[in-house]
């Protein structure tokens, strides 16, 4: 195994968490199909939150699975899709944005988080052959391009876009909608410079929506 913390899947420990994987597995065995994965840590788990009135505009017709954990790394990722979260999936697409809790949780070099992110696209290559990846830049999170989590993870989406090969897995970098000119976050985009506020899932949705559009 590698001695990168982010490699090595691990569930976490947090007392909600696997209850919210079993939540998880039953409800995919409930729905009769699923076309639409998105794959994440918080970020994508408040679609069920500060999100829910968008998805269900947006994406609970196209028969939509939320697999997002408050508080994800990479190597808990890992630990769900090694455990049956897609097993027996075939969605025409899975939209992935993981890695921003590498950075804030444990400040892991850029290069463990990308192995991290390399080695999820590796699982889910093998696990659903068919279907296209939609790989996000990790979101932008403290105040200033300056500061040192903001930097992390800059250095981070460097090296992921690369994993885009254009025709299963695709890269796409919305962060710009969520900054001001000078590159700054603003809390009337996201109160604690990491989470998004319910507007702007709204900008989400429509920044990836021509992904959508095409593919389901």
């Amino acid at each position: 195994m590698s001695s990168a913390l982010a490699l090595n899947p691990m569930p976490q420990e947090t007392v909600w968490w696997m209850p919210r994987h079993e939540e998880k597995l039953a409800l995919k065995k409930s729905m009769s199909r699923v076309d639409l994965v998105f794959l994440g840590d918080s970020i994508t788990q408040a679609w069920e939150k500060e999100g829910a009135e968008v998805w269900d505009e947006y994406y609970v017709a196209r028969h939509a699975l939320n697999l997002g954990f408050n508080g994800d790394r990479t190597e808990n990722v890992l630990w769900r899709l090694e455990h049956g979260e897609v097993d027996g999936l075939q969605p025409k697409l899975l939209v992935l944005l993981i890695g921003t809790n590498n950075t804030g949780h444990r400040q892991d070099s850029p290069e463990d988080t990308v192995e991290g992110i390399k080695q999820i696209l590796s699982v889910l290559s093998n696990k659903l052959p068919e279907t296209k990846i939609l790989l996000l830049a990790i979101f932008p999170r403290s105040a200033k391009p300056t500061q040192k989590l903001r930097v992390l993870n800059d250095a981070i989406n460097q090296k992921i876009q690369h994993f885009a090969d254009n025709q299963r897995v695709f890269f796409l970098d919305i962060n710009h909608l969520f900054l001001d000119e000078k590159g700054c976050l603003t809390s009337n985009v996201m109160n604690d410079f990491l989470h998004p506020n319910a507007s702007q899932y709204r900008v989400w949705a429509e920044a990836i929506e021509p992904y959508l559009s095409k593919w389901l």
